[in-house]
């Protein structure tokens, strides 16, 4: 397994092991995060001592074009219970993230380190959030990074029923108006394969960003 230095480098991500570990060790200073993302690569742990750095095949994706909106929330966003904003509370979002329990999950992988360093990110203008209000109060949000053409969706919460859901899809509408390619989904979830996303292979992902 390759061990980072303070070489700002990394692996080819076809490298990984059969589990998607490109590399281990290195540092979260936000250019280092900013190469892993560019190269199809994330920092997925849960100790800031101890950093391990993924590209998984296949990866889960989903094509703004592909996008599945059911019935249910079709009725949801007529009704207009929500507000959706963009970039409006962003380490906000970040930190309810971090504090969502998740089924077999005892601990959370957005650690203080990876908090401060997506916030020095977003300020430098890569990484953005999806802000879903109810009556004044935040209900629900995502955030990711941009790449240009990819966004790599990190992490998302709902503390209202339906919240998470319209957040993705308020920012896979607004993604396909700028054509964007994809949005990465990281790994498969039942939730996001719901809503329209579905593995493709490492490589194929791999061309999308170049």
């Amino acid at each position: 397994m390759f061990r980072l230095t303070d070489t700002l480098l990394f692996p080819s991500p076809e490298q990984a092991s059969p589990e998607g570990i490109v590399a281990v060790g290195g540092d979260l200073q936000p250019e280092r995060v900013m190469l892993a993302y560019q190269k199809g690569i994330f920092p997925w742990f849960e100790n800031d001592d101890f950093l391990l750095w993924w590209s998984p095949d296949p990866r889960m994706v989903l094509f703004p074009e592909k996008l599945k909106i059911s019935k249910s929330m079709r009725s949801v966003l007529r009704k207009k219970i929500f507000e959706v904003t963009f970039n409006k509370a962003f380490d906000e979002v970040v930190e309810a993230c971090a504090k969502v329990k998740r089924f077999g999950q005892n601990g959370t992988w957005i650690t203080p380190g990876l908090m401060k360093t997506y916030s020095t990110l977003h300020q430098q203008g890569h990484a953005h959030s999806v802000e879903v209000w109810e009556e004044g109060t935040l209900v629900g949000g995502l955030y990711g990074i941009d790449l240009g053409t990819v966004f790599c969706g990190e992490s998302m919460f709902s503390k209202a029923s339906n919240a998470s859901k319209v957040a993705l899809i308020s920012l896979t509408k607004e993604l396909k108006k700028n054509n964007y390619k994809l949005i990465d989904c990281q790994v498969p979830t039942q939730h996001l394969a719901s809503m329209g996303a579905a593995p493709i292979p490492r490589t194929e992902f791999l061309t999308f960003l170049r």
